[in-house]
């Protein structure tokens, strides 16, 4: 880590703690999580490491190496300085239609590519969409502990991710594909983006876990009058909160959607010409 100057926390979770750092040489920031070594380190940082690394998009935060202390595994990769998505939307109340589409674009353009490499997310959610600091905001997909690598792996059977977005196939505990789930988890981010509220929580009893459920199993939602959401929009979220995954919409059948076309930007269509910005391969580091 002697490359590294911690300059402050920048949160925390169930696997340790975040801090912002800047490289000594380059003077660049970078976010570092690091993970205590011991029972920690399990399963989901190494599926974290091995399938985030592996990525290279402008929608994905990027991987930059692996570092190994006495006490602790340190995961470099880039500082979204813009924060959560969620953190945006809690000030905002909620976005407008076009505002909700800029970034719903963005998100299905990252998880496309990973679904492309092979990889689905499983806990796709406002707190794992970072923004960078720019004015048009860029979103970058953060936190694969809960990926999976459909080469590597049958269909997953557990049962992983966030109440409020989890599939409804995904709570049955049956086999599912974990990309039609991240269609439905990509659903749930666009229903708060634009109404301000989780769609599968009952109104009267937000905190009632299984009324949430029961809601989730039977894809029983409704937009609220006082938002005004146009037909197209609300077409598409019919298509996305399917309870059946083999009746509910593809990612490429959203990005050919009409509402999902307004307005898109040139390097999210399809083909895009986005080039990786970063020529470093990937490394690991022992210290």
């Amino acid at each position: 880590m002697e490359r590294y100057e911690i300059v402050k926390d920048i949160g925390s979770g169930n696997f340790g703690v975040a801090k912002l750092v800047r490289d000594r040489w380059t003077k660049e920031l970078f976010a570092v999580k690091f993970i205590e070594r011991g029972h920690k380190i399990d399963e989901h940082v190494q599926r974290e490491i091995m399938n985030h690394r592996s990525l290279k998009h402008p929608n994905i935060v990027r991987y930059k190496e692996v570092l190994i202390t006495p006490t602790h595994l340190a995961i470099v990769m880039e500082y979204a300085a813009g924060g959560e998505l969620f953190e945006r939307i809690c000030s905002a109340g909620r976005f407008s239609e076009d505002e909700a589409r800029f970034f719903f674009q963005q998100l299905i353009s990252g998880v496309s590519y990973c679904h492309s490499m092979e990889i689905c997310h499983r806990d796709l959610k406002l707190e794992n969409t970072l923004l960078d600091g720019s004015t048009a905001p860029r979103v970058k997909i953060c936190d694969f502990g809960y990926s999976k690598s459909s080469v590597l792996h049958s269909q997953p059977k557990s049962t992983v991710g966030t109440p409020a977005y989890i599939a409804p196939e995904v709570l049955s505990k049956k086999e599912y594909d974990g990309k039609i789930a991240d269609v439905w988890s990509c659903g749930v981010t666009l229903f708060v983006m634009l109404v301000g509220a989780y769609p599968f929580e009952d109104p009267n009893d937000p905190k009632n876990f299984k009324n949430t459920i029961g809601r989730i199993l039977s894809a029983h939602y409704s937009i609220p009058d006082y938002v005004r959401v146009s037909m197209e929009c609300k077409h598409l979220l019919s298509r996305i909160f399917v309870a059946n995954p083999e009746m509910r919409i593809t990612i490429p059948e959203i990005r050919s959607h009409p509402w999902f076309l307004k307005n898109l930007p040139i390097e999210l269509m399809e083909g895009g010409s986005w080039q990786s910005q970063d020529v470093n391969n990937p490394s690991q580091t022992i210290e």
